[in-house]
């Protein structure tokens, strides 16, 4: 079985990618968004990190459903790793800042940031100062 695994992570390139996307869609209970709306985001996550070849064999990004991230207000909400930012608001014109600015170009997308764990966070992008 171990070898299974291996294999398994090797094929979806657990051990290079750089990023990790969870996207809260498609809940048993939508609380965040309408179940419609939070499905239409992970599509087109989905199919946006296709296009640019950011997801697959190779990945740059791993995406991930999740059902809930237990913000259940202003969803979709998305989380991005290393970094441990939380976004709220996720629709397609959102994810595509923050596919662009943050997952490609590794800066937080401040208007849709609402938090942070700076233990997590360590060095991993400038920190903007507590106001």
């Amino acid at each position: 079985m171990h070898e299974e695994l291996k294999s398994v992570a090797q094929s979806l390139g657990l051990s290079i990618y750089r990023r990790h996307i969870f996207l809260c869609a498609d809940q048993t209970e939508p609380k965040c968004a309408p179940r419609e709306q939070t499905l239409a985001s992970w599509e087109f996550l989905k199919q946006r990190l296709k296009e640019l070849k950011l997801a697959g064999p190779q990945p740059l990004v791993y995406r991930s459903k999740v059902n809930c991230l237990r913000v259940c207000l202003h969803g979709p909400i998305a989380v991005v790793y290393p970094e441990a930012v939380w976004y709220h608001s996720c629709t397609p014109a959102i994810l595509e800042r923050i596919i662009q600015q943050h997952l490609i170009g590794g800066h937080i997308v401040e208007e849709n940031a609402f938090a942070q764990n700076l233990q997590i966070n360590k060095g991993c992008l400038p920190q903007t100062p507590p106001e």
